[in-house]
C-alpha cells in the first residue's frame, strides 16, 4: 500500500522523530546515583523511553503514580532531564533526508507528542526544528493526550487540513490508536522504543517501517 495521498505528515517526537533515549537514560541514571543506587544499562532503559517519566521511574525504582514518593522522584527526574534535554538527543539517522524531501515536495510536517511543552519546546529549539515544523502539539496543549484524538485533531486545525489528508507516525500503540480515533492513516516506527513483548503487527496500522527512510518509500 502506498500512502501517497497526504498533505501533512505528523510525527511522534520521542522514538519517532528524535532519538531522545540517551538523555532520558542519563537523567534516570543520575537520579539512581543520587539515591545511592547503581545505574542501569542503557539497553534496559531504551525500550522504556517512549513511556516517559512514569515508565522510567517504574523501571528504575519500582514506583507508580500511586506511591507516596512518586511525585518527588518525578519532579527531580524531570529537572535532571530538562537540564540535559539535548545533551545527546539527535534526529534518527535518515530523518533529516525525510524532512528535506517533504519540504521539496511542498508537503508540511508537524509534531504531536505526549511530552509536556516545557520539555518539547526547548528540545525542538535546541535541535533547530521549531521553525521547520508546521505545528508542535505537546501533551498539555489540549485537555487530552494520546490515545485520545484531540491532539491530532488540534494539529489539523492549526494547519487547516482535514484528518483524512494526514498520516501519523509513532512508535507506541497509543499513537496508532490516536490516529485511528482521529480518522488518520497510521504508520508504526518499529525502529523506535518498542519493548520486546510488544507486537506492533497487531496494532492495525496501515504499515510498519524499520527505518526512517522507508517513510519516503511508503508515501511515494
Amino acid at each position: 500500500m502506498i500512502l501517497s495521498r497526504f498533505t501533512v505528515l505528523l510525527l511522534d517526537l520521542d522514538g519517532t522523530l528524535v532519538d531522545t533515549a540517551p538523555d532520558l537514560a542519563y537523567a534516570l541514571n543520575q537520579l539512581l546515583q543520587e539515591q545511592g543506587k547503581s545505574p542501569l544499562d542503557y539497553a534496559l532503559i531504551r525500550p522504556v523511553a517512549s513511556h516517559g517519566s512514569a515508565g522510567l521511574l517504574k523501571l528504575g525504582f519500582g514506583l507508580t503514580p500511586d506511591d507516596a514518593q512518586y511525585r518527588t522522584f518525578q519532579q527531580r527526574f524531570l529537572q535532571l532531564y530538562a537540564d540535559n534535554i539535548d545533551r545527546e538527543s539527535r534526529l534518527f539517522l535518515g530523518m533529516e533526508k525525510v524532512l528535506d524531501t517533504l519540504t521539496e515536495q511542498g508537503r508540511r510536517w508537524g509534531v504531536v507528542t505526549n511530552k509536556p511543552a516545557f520539555l518539547t519546546d526547548p528540545l525542538m529549539s535546541g535541535l533547530n526544528l521549531s521553525e521547520r515544523a508546521a505545528c508542535i502539539v505537546s501533551g498539555d496543549t489540549t485537555a487530552h493526550s494520546k490515545p485520545h484524538p484531540a491532539p491530532l485533531l488540534h494539529a489539523c486545525e492549526l494547519m487547516d487540513v482535514p484528518a483524512a489528508d494526514c498520516i501519523y507516525i509513532g512508535d507506541a500503540e497509543r499513537d496508532i490508536q490516536a490516529a485511528k480515533n482521529a480518522g488518520m492513516r497510521s504508520v508504526v516506527a518499529r525502529y523506535g522504543y518498542l519493548q520486546p513483548d510488544e507486537q506492533p503487527e497487531h496494532w492495525q496500522a496501515d504499515c510498519i517501517i524499520n527505518h526512517p527512510l522507508e517513510i519516503l518509500q511508503w508515501t511515494g
